[in-house]
């Protein structure tokens, strides 16, 4: 069941609308995939193999990290300069075939009016890659990745920034989709519309508890728990 508000309120909101942002990773898959476990246990491999730590402690550590800085990546370059493009190759070489393709995504995305773009903390290759899964990838323009914002990660407003500057948003006119609420106060605060997508009730949900957060702040704008009825509903 879609948690989108009255569609008449939706309409004119978005009429104005001619860029559209989306999140990767739970959102344009949903958090019951096991896509970001897959990533997840890689993340605590290397970081036990590279610290020489036990798995309990290296997670501990990962987990502080992403909470501190935003990604574990960024935690390990602050603390240990880590060659960013290695962690993120090793990283994100998982198998995708357990992610089915998503035609009624795809043609919820194609249908919208404008440009459509990623904007993700995980790498360019891994954006790719998912999206080439999904059956979606040629419905973008581009993507913008974790090294396109000098691995600075979302929620930063600087981050939003050099997208905005890299792909000419006019944030006044764009709509941000996005799983993790507190990665839309920067988006809200420019000026874009927010989209927070979140998993049905009872779903699996492999975010960690801090991330998911039952209240809807002020910068969220619209609640769905359903993103392809929610597109397909702004284009009745």
């Amino acid at each position: 069941m879609t948690l989108s508000v009255p569609i008449k309120r939706a309409l004119s909101a978005f009429a104005q609308v001619d860029t559209w942002v989306f999140d990767l990773d739970n959102t344009l898959y949903p958090p019951h995939s096991d896509l970001w476990p897959k990533i997840d246990a890689r993340i605590t491999a290397y970081m036990a193999a590279m610290l020489g730590l036990d798995g309990i402690s290296a997670r501990a550590l990962q987990k502080h990290y992403y909470r501190v800085f935003g990604t574990t990546l960024a935690g390990l370059i602050h603390e240990y300069q880590v060659d960013p493009s290695e962690f993120l190759h090793f990283v994100h070489d998982i198998d995708r075939t357990s992610l089915d393709p998503n035609p009624a995504l795809a043609a919820a995305i194609e249908a919208l009016p404008g440009r459509k773009l990623i904007l993700t903390n995980g790498s360019h290759a891994h954006a790719l890659a998912t999206a080439k899964q999904l059956g979606i990838d040629a419905l973008f323009e581009d993507c913008f990745a974790i090294e396109h914002g000098d691995f600075l990660p979302k929620p930063h407003l600087q981050t939003y920034q050099r997208f905005f500057e890299r792909h000419a948003v006019d944030p006044a006119r764009a709509a941000m989709f996005e799983d993790i609420v507190h990665n839309l106060e920067a988006p809200h605060a420019s000026g874009m519309l927010t989209v927070l997508v979140k998993p049905k009730d009872g779903a699996e949900d492999f975010r960690e508890a801090w991330e998911k957060g039952d209240l809807v702040p002020p910068h969220v704008d619209f609640v769905t728990d359903d993103l392809t009825i929610f597109l397909a509903e702004l284009q009745l």
